[in-house]
């Protein structure tokens, strides 16, 4: 004998609602500041140059714009550099005229007008001379909320071989320092301090800074789906 199911009328009404409920919510994960290829550093080659004593972004590489510019409201939770490998001589050198060992951090800015940004959060600092020769990612012991608009920067207080060179006229970073001072790349002029206001004056052309860093965007629901049946 062939048994008949029988749908219960609470049973419909639960699957009818679980449909109508929106699908769980979504988070992007974006690279801001990626780009192929991948900036390659000038150290070892000769000369080797390293970013010195400054907070820099990266302000265009040929056609693409607002490079380090945030997409989308979310948290920073990681941020990655990729590293030439300077000589002995070379560490050397820099450590005795730029204060010290290689190391560096990212700064969140806030664009104002007339090239001015303000610091509006920053990573821990990290020492960089293990990773010579090597690209590393660096996750932040606090994720960092951000704004869609926001500018990640790198922030170096000492020096980092993180310096690409001899790039196309269309590839240009920006540095926090003022006018009549972009040949002074000895003096300190780094953002570490909250809320600090600095003016972006000087444009490097023909260099890229090796950096990007790890966004996790705020999630979106997505749409809500019906049963029409």
């Amino acid at each position: 004998m062939a048994l008949m199911l029988r749908k219960s009328p609470l049973a419909i009404a639960a699957v009818g609602a679980a449909l109508a409920l929106p699908a769980a919510a979504s988070a992007e994960i974006i690279e801001v500041g990626k780009l192929d290829p991948p900036a390659t550093p000038s150290c070892p080659s000769k000369p080797c140059l390293a970013v010195s004593r400054t907070t820099g972004y990266q302000a265009k590489v040929g056609a693409t714009r607002g490079l380090m510019t945030i997409p989308k409201n979310g948290r920073i939770v990681a941020w990655t550099i990729s590293l030439g490998k300077p000589g002995t001589k070379q560490i050397a050198f820099f450590n005795e005229k730029l204060g010290g060992e290689s190391q560096a951090q990212i700064t969140i800015l806030n664009p104002r007008r007339k090239l001015r940004s303000r610091a509006v959060a920053q990573g821990e600092p990290q020492k960089l001379t293990p990773f010579f020769g090597t690209t590393v990612q660096f996750a932040l012991e606090k994720s960092i909320v951000v704004k869609k608009g926001w500018v990640v920067a790198l922030t170096v207080p000492t020096w980092a071989p993180a310096l690409a060179v001899g790039l196309g006229a269309d590839t240009s970073w920006r540095a926090s320092r003022g006018k009549g001072t972009c040949e002074d790349t000895s003096t300190q002029t780094t953002q570490t301090q909250p809320n600090q206001l600095a003016q972006y004056y000087c444009l490097y052309r023909t260099a890229r800074l090796a950096y990007s860093a790890t966004l996790v965007t705020d999630p979106v629901p997505a749409a809500t789906t019906t049963d029409n049946g």
